[in-house]
């Protein structure tokens, strides 16, 4: 057998065994939870049979045990390592630089528990807290593309297609929130009224639109109909 061959071996010995060491119930308790990845997004980190899984995007991942505090996120392609930040004692999931050029780090701090996401305190019906936390986002970063105009927009669309229109409507008015003087906001949070068959509230709503551009021929025909329909 050739040398490489049996460099092979070895590592993929070294290797399953490194897979084979369970994870310190220390570690799991430590470790288990929801970690912030950006401002509308969470990693879950949870273990079975005392292996590391983590979720994101949707997907369960199955990290590679590099040590005990190191593990190979192949969807990733990060190495990412648990810490205890000595300033502040947050627990932190770290995506490690790839190369030794490299010195800035990823650090991705574990959630209290409870603490929700934006867009999860939306989905709860928790439509304050949620307002709060957007509003909090555009104060601490107006680039933020979780708070950018047309991005809500598109997913408020997107849910009224839906027919899930109590959250489409809440997520324009997170919009209007954000946006109080765009004229688009408004007409997009009156087009989710008229879907659920509130024509006060659509008229409205257009009508603010108008304020902000009076020159929109295509709201006015809107506001025309509507009232037209309300008088017959």
């Amino acid at each position: 057998m050739r040398l490489n061959q049996i460099l092979l071996l070895i590592l993929f010995f070294l290797i399953i065994g490194c897979q084979k060491e369970g994870n310190s119930p220390e570690f799991i308790k430590k470790e288990t939870g929801r970690y912030l990845f950006n401002s509308d997004e969470v990693i879950e980190v949870f273990f079975e049979e005392n292996e590391l899984y983590i979720n994101w995007k949707s997907a369960s991942i199955h990290p590679l045990k590099l040590n005990d505090t190191t593990f190979f996120v192949k969807e990733m392609n990060e190495k990412i390592q648990f810490l205890i930040h000595p300033e502040d004692q947050n627990i932190y999931m770290v995506l490690l630089p790839k190369n030794k050029s490299e010195s800035l780090e990823y650090r991705v701090k574990k959630m209290i528990i409870g603490e929700k996401i934006p867009s999860e305190y939306l989905k709860s019906n928790e439509f304050d807290k949620a307002l709060i936390a957007f509003l909090l986002l555009k104060k601490t970063d107006s680039l933020d593309p979780v708070i950018n105009e047309g991005y809500l927009n598109k997913t408020g669309y997107q849910e009224l297609r839906d027919k899930n229109y109590k959250y489409a409507i809440d997520i324009f008015k997170i919009n209007v929130a954000l946006y109080p003087k765009s004229s688009n906001v408004y007409d997009s949070l009156g087009d989710a009224f008229k879907k659920r068959g509130d024509t006060t509230q659509a008229i409205l709503n257009y009508k603010k639109s108008l304020e902000l551009d009076s020159s929109n021929s295509r709201i006015k025909r809107k506001v025309k109909k509507l009232e037209k329909t309300d008088k017959d």
